[in-house]
């Protein structure tokens, strides 16, 4: 994973908007957000989308390669298919309608499988951003089980707090990746990667 750039590298904003993703989903799935705040979640994973489309053509023309897949990726599955799928949850259940959950556990699973994928070249990397892949690989993947009525509704606070972990570990990041640059020397510690 070249980290070589034309542009000053776009992963604080894209971590940014990916903390936020995951901070919004994880209050939803812990039952902190009421029909009425769904398409307010929405509307910032659309702003998240755009951030990431940017990080990702920029990572892309720098031909790195897991990054700008991966932001790529997130900003049109992660950020904006999910944004649409929530507004056609809310205008549904406010139409008195219940969604039918089933079709996106396939995609949450197929999601699943594509980080799955990606996992292995986050051990080149450092061990922070490796480990949120890792959460974020186990809540898509039960998020998808959910969805398809192969985990109960007991699973919901696991993949909350997983969610907030990813979200967590990320604002971390961002603010280690633009301070230890800023002033050149590392003021917030980062550990190394798993692999060399």
């Amino acid at each position: 994973m070249s980290q070589e750039h034309s542009f000053t590298t776009p992963a604080p904003a894209s971590l940014g908007a990916f903390a936020l993703a995951c901070l919004g989903f994880g209050a939803v799935y812990l039952g902190q957000v009421q029909l009425g705040g769904l398409p307010l979640l929405a509307a910032w994973l659309v702003g998240g989308c755009l951030i990431q489309l940017v990080a990702a053509i920029v990572e892309l023309k720098d031909k790195n390669l897991v990054s700008g897949n991966v932001f790529l990726y997130f900003s049109g599955i992660f950020m904006l298919a999910a944004a649409l799928s929530v507004i056609a949850k809310f205008l549904m259940i406010s139409h008195g309608i219940k969604p039918d959950p089933t079709i996106e556990g396939w995609l949450w699973l197929g999601g699943t499988a594509f980080l799955l994928g990606m996992t292995p070249a986050y051990a080149k990397s450092n061990l922070l951003l490796f480990l949120i892949v890792l959460c974020a690989d186990v809540a898509l993947g039960m998020i998808g089980f959910l969805d398809l009525g192969l985990l109960g509704a007991t699973t919901k606070p696991i993949i909350g707090y997983l969610c907030v972990t990813c979200g967590v570990l990320a604002l971390y990041l961002v603010l280690a990746i633009v301070t230890n640059t800023t002033y050149g020397k590392a003021i917030f510690p980062v550990p190394p990667p798993l692999v060399k």
